[in-house]
């Protein structure tokens, strides 16, 4: 009887006072700014991003065969705007997908450099912080090419060394708190982010290890029309202070490949110097 009389606004009250899930009470309790300042003492500390100025990945990356169109979704599928256009350019001739082995040497101020080994030969890519160009001899291509507009305008758009979420202030980025979603089974805190140039990115950060386990990517025009692109970070490791993925994941909507990068060996502030990043000489 007692149920079936129990007062509906009582009913509510109590539901009011109930606790709340872990995840609605460290969203109901942290600000954007809070979470953002977790997640960069989770990944090291904010003196040791700021400390970092050059680095050097060496490991594998996939990279498939086919026809144009495969070719084109595999460019999609690129983690970064420096391995977007080398996997863009990667060989064909396989239907199946490889990994090839590739070093990727970083500077600030967005300078880059990816090389690529296939068949005896090394494809080069570099964009030194305002012009690129890139070298693709398994394209029977001896000549040194520049980038497309679109690549430069991609490269322009990518975070530097430090990401997008460290000094986001001083960068003109605004963060806001989009809420909980699950990536992957865990929850995670969604920020948008709404840099200097008006584009919108989104990072999600695990409730529990803040660590921001997945971005998007710069949308991908392909069979036609826009696709979202996410990128997801795994294998977190701590190198000289600083935690970074090991494994890099990209998926985009619509597809069901997708391109992994896995690093090998990590070394933070190697000595770098200038020429690494000027334009290559044709062989």
């Amino acid at each position: 009887m007692f149920r079936k009389t129990f007062p509906l606004f009582l009913t509510l009250s109590l539901l009011s006072i109930l606790p709340l899930t872990t995840a609605q009470a460290q969203t109901a309790s942290l600000t954007a700014p809070q979470i953002v300042e977790k997640n960069i003492a989770a990944r090291g500390g904010l003196q040791a991003w700021r400390g970092l100025q050059t680095m050097t990945w060496t490991g594998k990356m996939d990279a498939g065969g086919g026809d144009s169109a495969a070719r084109s979704r595999r460019a999609a599928l690129a983690p970064s705007s420096s391995t977007n256009h080398a996997v863009m350019n990667a060989p064909e001739g396989k239907t199946e997908q490889v990994q090839l082995p590739f070093t990727l040497y970083m500077k600030r101020g967005r300078k880059s450099r990816i090389e690529l080994e296939f068949a005896g030969k090394k494809p080069v890519q570099v964009y030194d912080g305002t012009n690129g160009w890139k070298y693709r001899p398994f394209l029977n291509r001896e000549d040194v090419e520049p980038f497309t507009n679109d690549e430069l305008k991609s490269e322009a758009q990518k975070s530097d060394l430090d990401g997008p979420l460290v000094d986001y202030a001083t960068k003109g980025t605004k963060v806001e708190s989009a809420g909980v979603e699950k990536v992957e089974g865990h929850d995670c805190y969604k920020l948008k982010l709404t840099l200097k140039s008006g584009d919108v990115q989104y990072v999600w950060i695990d409730t529990q290890s803040f660590l921001d386990v997945k971005v998007s990517g710069t949308p991908r025009r392909m069979d036609g029309r826009m696709h979202n692109v996410y990128i997801y970070q795994r294998d977190f490791k701590t190198v000289q202070g600083l935690v970074l993925p090991q494994v890099l994941e990209t998926a985009v909507d619509g597809y069901r490949d997708t391109h992994k990068m896995v690093i090998e060996s990590l070394v933070i502030n190697p000595k770098l110097d200038d020429s690494l990043f000027k334009k290559p000489q044709s062989k």
